[in-house]
């Protein structure tokens, strides 16, 4: 957990200093997977692949299935499929590598980009394949996460994917420009339901844990 400290003061900034201190003093710190390099370039080539008809596809949306399809094989399978490091910027979670990257892959001429001017004056940058992606370097489950995040997707624009990521703890916690870590995907800040509040009750007398009443 990044950046608790920076919630407002207030009731949340409270919450926001006890729960990091008890973080700093309790919880090891974020796994650092190693980065696969082979795959991420993989997985552009798969994705700009993917999309190749969607003409909401930009380089905000790549950047957001990536982030999404790593997060969620992390949460589903206990490790990302590139392990790549995700930043906090402006319009979301995006590769900290990608931008190199990609330009060692235009270079390569595995890739290419396209602009095309948009109606509100902004530019969109399409990644295109021009090789078809080796999808020996994937495990079957990774192509299920990527193609399921894609579909759910699909008729989303860069800014509402924007907002969908902007909605996730990880990003809300981080700095700008800091790391957003892969254990973040199992957080939430929605209010606990009475089955939540039930379950964390039965929880914590199995494990003969002393709960206090209010």
């Amino acid at each position: 957990m990044v950046g608790l400290s920076r919630l407002e003061d207030g009731a949340e900034g409270h919450l926001g200093r006890v729960i990091e201190m008890h973080v700093a003093t309790s919880t090891p710190k974020p796994k650092v997977w190693p980065e696969n390099e082979d795959r991420f370039r993989e997985l552009v080539l798969y994705i700009s692949q993917k999309c190749a008809n969607d003409p909401r596809f930009g380089s905000v949306k790549l950047s957001k299935i990536l982030f999404l399809s790593d997060f969620l094989a992390f949460a589903h399978y206990g490790e990302p499929i590139t392990g790549f490091e995700y930043q906090k910027l402006e319009q979301g979670p995006a590769p900290r590598r990608l931008l190199p990257l990609r330009k060692q892959m235009i270079e390569n001429k595995e890739l290419g980009l396209q602009e095309i001017p948009l109606k509100n004056g902004n530019t969109q940058i399409r990644t295109v394949n021009l090789r078809r992606p080796n999808l020996a370097v994937f495990k079957a489950e990774h192509i299920a996460v990527v193609d399921t995040v894609i579909d759910a997707l699909s008729a989303a624009d860069a800014e509402t994917t924007s907002e969908l990521t902007h909605k996730m703890v990880g990003w809300k916690a981080a700095r700008f420009k800091e790391t957003i870590p892969y254990e973040t995907i199992f957080l939430t800040d929605e209010p606990l339901s009475d089955a939540d509040v039930e379950r964390g009750r039965e929880i914590a007398e199995e494990h003969g844990l002393a709960i206090q009443e209010a």
